[in-house]
């Protein structure tokens, strides 16, 4: 019997689906997402894909997701009531945060308010030292009168997180299970158990974040998972991590801030999924959709990883010291930086008479003006099929209706007019500056981190990713560009090949030189059982784990420290010279100098454990539907700008490009996306039907 795999991707205008078959057969669709309830598109359009394919709900072997319900709880500040229970003198570290800010010279920069209120952030007597000493036992009657007052004012989350618990969580362990008792409606998260890790401000930013969003989560895949149940689809569902790993339903309940960049993660797996079968080591990844952008790095077969990130602030740029305007999550991420530059990105003039492309989007509702939804505002969208770009009467192969015209007075009212010139002007104007924008996420990931852009080659994907792909390319001296199958619902995509993952730390705070190699040893033996035995309780045997260590080490006296390998075997003198080496060369790389007379400093100790599954789940071929063009035009007026003007382009699909290399100018146009070959750039695909778009070279 056949049977499917599903991954539903839910974006800010769009929520994607793919059913993957064990033949490689391929629905991939795209439904508008219901912002009020996620859960309504995600339902309906699996049911939808079930009734296309004429499938049973036992043909339905996995069901894998990633979501924005609690970034947009945080952005929204809709998550839930909750409540901080701290160390006494510490109820306003979330005020404090840390000393930095996005814009230095901005006077009127106020921070983002903290998610609990400064009358809910409860203080009880207590401290431990550094090493888990207790300097001053835990008052219990203040753990009494807290717990009271969490009663009185109906918290619904309370977040438990007390100075140097990482070192001994006895005092937060008393505290929840006084609330445990007295409380039990009330949701807990202690951070011993989330994030046993030193700095305070993270570790307390972190739990608090958790609590906060951990009911809004829980109401959600209760909901999605009834839904499916209803439908008979009894599969477990899995949840995409920060990190690129999959995990239970029920873990992404408890640990929510693990799956807050899930959506963005997948795409970034599914590109290193791709690389692998390529054969590319060093791949650069664009995921450009509806709202934002996200760009990251592959980097000699590995995907980059960030220690924290931050979330519900303005748009990350990726850089180190652009930081400062969201709230610290203290949790492993695919390292991506994000610009507010999607196909709903709002074009207008300011008051300076400058044209601005978001990070200000239309959303799914109204949308792009070109949508008929009653969108009045220019965007990205509107300026790309005004060029040409995109057809200009339907998208989604033909299923999608949108009006050009509508596109054009929006254009000319917001943006033509104001600036004196023509809509087809302003329209290249606006194609070109969200391209600058993008070009920012993407020297983010690569040259401010001293990685040289030319070694990489561009994966793109997202609805809008392959219209805007040779000439971000371009702009950054790319010579190849990747657009994998189905590019618009990669990410979905990605949900399907991703393994499932999980990410253990524990702080170690040690200088080298007193270094306890026997005590190391050991902590490392009790991370490795933890990762082994959870894996062993989702069905995977030992012959199927993959357990990889790093650490977190910096130089003695510095404060930012690097996520270096820890190579595998016995854990001795060798072992920690061959980190050294890591260090030296990473610091290298990513600050432009080294100083190994400095010593060296252990942080943190983190231990990542694969399940490996039996079979690859990457398939060897996949099924391209017979034709996704659905335009039934064959030659399209495309403006490449000023140098280029305006050139007539063959409109075709995929399939035609089977066998041949192609000049452009070229437009490849699918149900789900649209790629743009200008004039001095040709197209191919390979065996695996990816489209290969490589620079002309010169006569």
């Amino acid at each position: 019997m056949q049977r499917f795999r599903i991954g539903v991707d839910i974006g800010g205008t769009f929520t994607d689906i793919v059913f993957l078959g064990d033949d490689g057969q391929v629905l991939a669709r795209k439904v508008a997402s219901t912002p009020g309830d996620y859960s309504r598109a995600v339902l309906n359009g699996i049911s939808s894909g079930i009734e296309e394919l004429g499938l049973t709900a036992d043909m339905v072997s996995e069901v894998s997701h990633g979501f924005t319900v609690a970034t947009n709880a945080i952005i929204e500040q809709k998550g839930a009531k909750t409540a901080l229970i701290t160390t006494e003198g510490f109820r306003d570290v979330l005020e404090f945060r840390r000393n930095r800010i996005p814009r230095l010279y901005d006077l009127h920069y106020e921070k983002p308010p903290p998610l609990v209120k400064r009358q809910f952030r409860l203080e009880v007597g207590e401290r431990l030292n550094f090493q888990g000493e207790v300097l001053r036992p835990l008052n219990k009657a203040d753990v009494d009168r807290a717990v009271r007052y969490v009663l009185d004012n109906r918290i619904e989350s309370v977040a438990i997180c007390l100075l140097h618990s990482y070192a001994n969580p006895a005092h937060e362990q008393y505290i929840a299970q006084v609330l445990t008792e007295k409380a039990p409606g009330v949701n807990l998260t202690i951070s011993s158990d989330l994030l046993p890790e030193m700095k305070e401000y993270e570790r307390t930013s972190t739990t608090v974040i958790n609590g906060y969003v951990r009911p809004v989560v829980e109401n959600y895949l209760t909901l999605l998972t009834g839904g499916l149940t209803e439908m008979g689809v009894t599969v477990p569902l899995t949840v995409m991590q920060s990190n690129g790993g999959l995990a239970t339903a029920d873990i992404a309940k408890e640990r929510p801030v693990y799956c807050i960049e899930s959506g963005p993660a997948a795409g970034v797996v599914g590109a290193y999924h791709l690389g692998k079968r390529l054969n590319i080591a060093n791949l650069m990844t664009l995921d450009m959709g509806g709202t934002t952008a996200k760009a990251s790095i592959i980097e000699d077969g590995e995907m980059l990883q960030a220690p924290e990130y931050e979330v519900g602030g303005e748009i990350s740029v990726g850089h180190r010291l652009l930081r400062g305007s969201g709230h610290i999550l203290r949790v492993p991420a695919i390292d991506l930086a994000e610009v507010g530059a999607g196909g709903g990105s709002i074009a207008a003039v300011d008051r300076s008479g400058s044209l601005r492309v978001g990070p200000q989007s239309s959303g799914a509702d109204p949308g792009p003006a070109c949508y008929r939804l009653g969108g009045q505002d220019a965007t990205v969208t509107d300026a790309n099929v005004l060029l040409g770009f995109l057809h200009p009467k339907h998208l989604l192969g033909g299923d999608f209706q949108i009006d050009s015209e509508l596109a054009r007075k929006a254009i000319t009212d917001n943006v033509a007019r104001p600036l004196g010139m023509s809509d087809v002007e302003a329209a290249y104007g606006i194609h070109t500056l969200v391209n600058s924008n993008m070009g920012r996420a993407l020297r983010a990931v690569s040259s401010e981190r001293g990685r040289d852009p030319r070694r990489f080659d561009l994966i793109t994907f997202g609805g809008s990713g392959p219209v805007h792909a040779v000439g971000l390319a371009e702009m950054l001296d790319i010579s190849r560009v990747v657009v994998p199958p189905f590019p618009g619902v990669f990410s979905s995509f990605g949900l399907l090949v991703a393994d499932v993952e999980h990410h253990f730390v524990q702080t170690y705070f040690k200088t080298f030189a007193e270094l306890d190699i026997t005590a190391l040893a050991g902590l490392l033996d009790s991370l490795w059982e933890q990762g082994r035995s959870q894996l062993r309780l989702e069905g995977f045997d030992d012959s199927r784990h993959e357990v990889v260590t790093q650490i977190d080490m910096k130089y003695e006296g510095q404060v930012s420290d690097l996520t270096v390998p820890f190579p595998t075997g016995p854990v001795n003198r060798q072992t920690i010279q061959a980190v050294i080496g890591a260090f030296e060369e990473e610091h290298e790389k990513s600050f432009g100098y080294s100083s190994p007379d400095s010593g060296y400093q252990l942080v943190n100790v983190r231990v990542i454990a694969r399940g490996l599954p039996e079979v690859a789940r990457m398939p060897e071929r996949l099924e391209l539907p017979k034709s996704s063009n659905g335009a039934g035009d064959s030659l399209r007026n495309v403006y490449f700008g000023p140098n280029k003007g305006w050139s007539s382009a063959p409109v075709v699909d995929r399939q035609a490009l089977a066998g041949n290399t192609t000049q452009g100018p070229l437009i490849v146009q699918e149900y789900d996306s649209t790629t743009v070959v200008p004039p001095g750039w040709n197209a191919t695909t390979d065996r695996w039907s990816n489209i290969v778009l490589e620079k002309t070279p010169a006569a």
